[in-house]
């Protein structure tokens, strides 16, 4: 029985905290000069490291060396507040999910009033703040507006807006933010160092993205492939079949068919999927994510890579020949296109139909009499016959710049 990875790597200090700097830069400066404040709203997305950023705060608090932005990990109060240890008196942590009452409240304030058991504050962390009721809050108003020198506040919240106006008013309000990609991803490749589990090119991309930027959930997802890999580690196909994402090698197909106009492997394609069970909202959804890096792959060709982060070289290259075989106008139109069905899908009775008829009208720009469907067939044509994009213009108009009066008026 092992413990959740997401449990095992847990900060214990400030510097641990990846993706936060904006949060834990000030908060050691706060700590270096001794001005701490006596209340601190931390609010962002779940799995940010809200929770865990207030433990480490009351372990810099009570540290026998601090209060201090580095704590000594070896006292007492540190080894008690530690990933693996028991919890200390002095630092109280409630889920307002289900102490968030008046009664509770009042109970809580009973209890800010003793002086600490061993350490030097008591401290109470409140997690999920906005569930607390508005006559929990006007009960703890006061307390918290000018508590005993001894106690500290640290509420976490998902949603501060719900934290009563005058309780956010008297603390100082850190905003948490979902982790960057590039950060995430080198944290992860640590892990997987660490953990001695080898990845194949493109897995942790896909890791990154099932994680939507939450670090414990990225963590979650990284735990069940490596629960699941064998000796050979974790594999793409390991990933994709789990994670319930298209396989890159599909995507290559059917945007290499619209590419050549092929509809009989567009529409192969789409019977594949359904037979294999998988969801056609997922797949167009990661349509759409393809149509999207090939927009920037053909934007930027030279520095995609920089953007699309994690994706292996030979994926970047493979994308630059399919933006070049599309072309911009064809790839814009064709993002805009799965961009609408996708929206049309939500609650649709029949997705299959959906996503056949999204095929259908990628793959004919003639029945699409808008600009953007004009300008997706002059693109093909000019691709077709290799003429650099407005060439042809450029020669007609040069040929009617040439042409003088006298020719008019020469006979027949």
């Amino acid at each position: 029985m092992t413990t959740a990875l997401y449990r095992r790597y847990r900060p214990e200090t400030f510097e641990d905290v990846i993706g936060q700097e904006h949060v834990t830069e000030p908060l050691m400066t706060a700590l270096r000069k001794n001005r701490v404040n006596h209340a601190y709203l931390f609010s962002g997305p779940r799995g940010c490291g809200k929770t865990t950023s207030a433990r480490i705060l009351a372990r810099c608090l009570n540290c026998a060396e601090g209060p201090t932005a580095t704590p000594c990990g070896q006292c007492d109060s540190c080894r008690d507040l530690s990933r693996d240890g028991a919890g200390s008196l002095d630092v109280i942590e409630m889920d307002a999910a289900s102490h968030g009452g008046v009664d509770h409240a009042r109970d809580l304030r009973e209890r800010a009033t003793f002086a600490p058991v061993r350490d030097r504050y008591k401290i109470f962390i409140i997690d999920e703040a906005h569930m607390v009721t508005r006559e929990g809050f006007n009960a703890l108003l006061k307390i918290v507006e000018e508590p005993p020198e001894h106690v500290k506040f640290i509420f976490a919240t998902t949603e501060p807006s719900k934290v009563l106006t005058t309780i956010r008013s008297r603390t100082h309000h850190y905003p948490f933010r979902l982790v960057p990609p590039e950060p995430l991803m080198q944290y992860l490749e640590l892990l997987s160092e660490q953990e001695h589990v080898a990845t194949e090119p493109g897995v942790l991309s896909l890791v990154v993205r099932a994680g939507g930027g939450s670090v414990r959930d990225s963590l979650s997802v990284l735990d069940q492939l490596m629960a699941g890999s064998d000796d050979r580690g974790m594999t793409y196909d390991l990933a994709v079949a789990l994670l319930g994402y298209t396989h890159a090698a599909l995507l290559d197909d059917v945007v290499d068919a619209f590419a050549a106009g092929d509809a009989a492997t567009v529409f192969s394609a789409i019977d594949r999927v359904v037979q294999t069970g998988q969801d056609p909202r997922r797949f167009v959804e990661d349509l759409l994510e393809r149509f999207r890096d090939l927009v920037v792959v053909n934007a930027v060709p030279d520095s995609a890579a920089n953007i699309l982060h994690g994706m292996p070289t030979d994926q970047i290259n493979r994308l630059r020949n399919q933006a070049t075989q599309l072309g911009a106008a064809e790839l814009s139109r064709a993002a805009d296109i799965t961009n609408t069905a996708l929206n049309e899908m939500t609650g649709a009775t029949s997705p299959q139909l959906h996503l056949e008829l999204l095929c259908a009208r990628i793959l004919l720009p003639s029945a699409d009499h808008t600009t953007r469907g004009i300008t997706a067939r002059v693109d093909r044509l000019e691709r077709r016959l290799s003429i650099p994009r407005g060439a042809g213009i450029r020669q007609g108009a040069s040929e009617t710049e040439q042409h003088s009066p006298a020719d008019d008026a020469a006979p027949a």
